[in-house]
């Protein structure tokens, strides 16, 4: 999936060996989103559930397009019309995406809490070890978690098509023609990847969580503590996130990117000549609609 100016495109392999597109018209964002948008900390959170939303209505495209080739006989049929998204269809589906987000981030933050203040909770009274241990403890639960849903096939097609999408990107920055060939040539991690993202979520909220005032006495006063402080964790990663992007080019500064770059190891797998093409195919017609869209 690409993201245009105004148009998101996913692209799809069928099992025809067809390329099939959706195509997803920007929308104009009420005047208190935008206003909203640009306010740094606050538009990393309008971001993420724009994202999440967003990513959830592709996905079910794409769920459906592997569901109905899985079921046919293989000849999938050319002039079916697409389908007609209703704003109903359109919210219930972002509503399950910004629901999974929210619900996943809240599990992520309570556990390592519970799971530190078991193990080490009468160990020592240093909060700041604490928050340490804690953030260890997310980091190798988020790491697990990845290496081994990698294991499955799907999901690790879905990781080669990652890397396949920073491929892509990586060769249009450098002002290169995108061939398969020439997009293979590059790296599949990228500094603006939203898996780099999660690992500064970990990194700032173990130093936000170490502030004095935001002590507790109880593991349930602990978790309620990185409950109310997502909001801020969120903000304030998604700044760190702009800013190492802003940095890569730097030599001395470019080592801030590398924990996020380290986790696409897991998040991105080198993908096959075929992925790339349909990434290549994507990233085409998203410019191509771009361009339609706004010829000035």
């Amino acid at each position: 999936m690409f993201a245009g100016r105004h148009v998101n495109v996913t692209a799809v392999r069928r099992k025809n060996q067809e390329i099939a597109f959706f195509e997803v018209p920007r929308q104009s964002n009420p005047n208190i989103l935008k206003w909203l948008k640009k306010i740094p900390f606050v538009r990393g959170i309008v971001g993420i559930v724009e994202s999440a939303a967003k990513g959830s209505q592709h996905l079910n495209f794409s769920a459906e397009a592997y569901a109905e080739d899985e079921t046919s006989d293989g000849d999938v049929p050319q002039d079916k019309p697409k389908e007609k998204w209703s704003l109903s269809m359109i919210l219930g589906v972002a509503l399950v995406g910004v629901l999974s987000f929210v619900v996943g981030k809240l599990v992520f933050v309570s556990v390592p809490a519970f799971l530190e203040s078991e193990i080490f909770g009468r160990a020592f009274d240093n909060k700041v070890l604490h928050n340490i241990l804690e953030g260890v403890i997310k980091i190798g639960l988020l790491l697990f978690y990845l290496w081994m849903i990698s294991k499955t096939p799907v999901v690790k097609r879905l990781f080669q098509y990652h890397g396949a999408e920073h491929k892509v990107i990586s060769c249009f920055e450098a002002g290169e023609e995108l061939t398969v060939e020439n997009v293979q040539k590059h790296s599949r991690l990228h500094y603006r990847c939203g898996s780099s993202f999660i690992i500064f979520t970990v990194i700032v909220g173990a130093i936000l969580y170490s502030f004095p005032i935001f002590t507790w006495d109880t593991v349930w006063e602990r978790i309620w503590i990185r409950i109310a402080l997502l909001p801020v964790v969120i903000g304030i990663s998604y700044e760190v996130l702009k800013w190492t992007n802003a940095m890569r080019d730097i030599p001395v500064l470019r080592f801030l990117g590398y924990p996020g770059l380290w986790l696409q190891l897991l998040t991105t797998k080198e993908p096959t000549d075929d992925q790339v093409a349909v990434s290549i195919a994507s990233f085409n017609r998203m410019r191509e609609l771009d361009r339609e869209l706004n010829p000035a």
